[in-house]
């Protein structure tokens, strides 16, 4: 039987609240879903990026609109029957209640969390004033209130050339008094700023590998106050890598060697649903 919306939600802000650290990986596409549900993941969480490079689009605020996108968080969440997140990008708008509308649509496709983020997508001016991501996010945590929907509040600063990890902390600390039930700083460099920002807030925090830096266990991550580990794009990318190496391959030499590495027919059959479109 499958789960209700409500009760994956439940699931989901049960991960939250239980000790250690969890992974939350990202799939691109329905297949990659069921794929990842199968290895035993608990929770998932749609790329933005991932879904871009899919359709030959780069990941940017221009080139992926909010439809596509729900669209494809629409075909991951039937996919599976674990809990997913949306990247909901800025909200898909400067006005609060762009940010809002954005929630509401979420809860609509059947996500049980997402993010709103604080990034503008205008290189003169990466990051929304402070005054008016806090609005932001409290008009999406408002419309998130009596919905089955965990709201993550992104802080963008170390993606954007910002590194001001002070000014981040303070976003982070405004969207958890704002009303976001988990806290995210993509692209902090190492442990140690990953600490200090785990030990300043009062909410989850979530932090994505994959990116850049060091690479970090989950136990590292879970010792230093994280909560959520997820991986954006970069299992997309990583993908994407081996198909190019396969194709250098059988442009290069000639030869399909390549193939022992794959996954069988038989495994990949086993995993996709088999019912007829009408």
């Amino acid at each position: 039987m499958k789960l209700t919306q409500q009760e994956k939600f439940a699931r989901f802000r049960a991960l939250h609240e239980r000790d250690g650290a969890f992974v939350m990986p990202n799939p691109w596409d329905a297949g990659t879903a069921r794929l990842l549900s199968a290895m035993g993941f608990e929770a998932l969480a749609t790329t933005s990026a991932g879904y871009a490079f899919s359709v030959g689009r780069r990941d940017s605020f221009a080139g992926l609109t909010r439809a596509e996108l729900m669209d494809n968080a629409r075909a991951i969440v039937e996919a599976t029957d674990l809990p997913v997140s949306g990247d909901l990008e800025d909200g898909f708008g400067a006005a609060p209640e762009s940010c809002a509308r954005t929630i509401e649509l979420a809860v609509e496709t059947g996500l049980v969390g997402g993010s709103i983020e604080d990034a503008t997508g205008d290189p003169e001016a990466p990051i929304y004033p402070f005054a008016q991501a806090v609005e932001r996010v409290a008009a999406a945590a408002e419309a998130a209130r009596e919905r089955p929907f965990l709201l993550t509040g992104r802080a963008e600063n170390f993606l954007w050339g910002r590194p001001d990890l002070e000014d981040t902390i303070s976003r982070l600390q405004a969207f958890a008094e704002a009303g976001a039930a988990v806290l995210y700083a993509p692209g902090l460099p190492d442990l140690e700023l990953i600490r200090r920002v785990c030990s300043e807030v009062d909410k989850p925090v979530n932090v994505v590998m994959g990116l850049q830096g060091k690479p970090l266990s989950v136990a590292e991550l879970a010792e230093a106050g994280v909560k959520r580990v997820s991986v954006g794009g970069s299992f997309a990318r990583a993908a994407l890598a081996a198909m190019v190496r396969a194709a250098e391959e059988v442009r290069d030499a000639g030869t399909f060697s390549y193939a022992e590495g794959a996954l069988a027919d038989s495994e990949l059959a086993g995993l996709m649903l088999q019912e007829k479109r009408r």
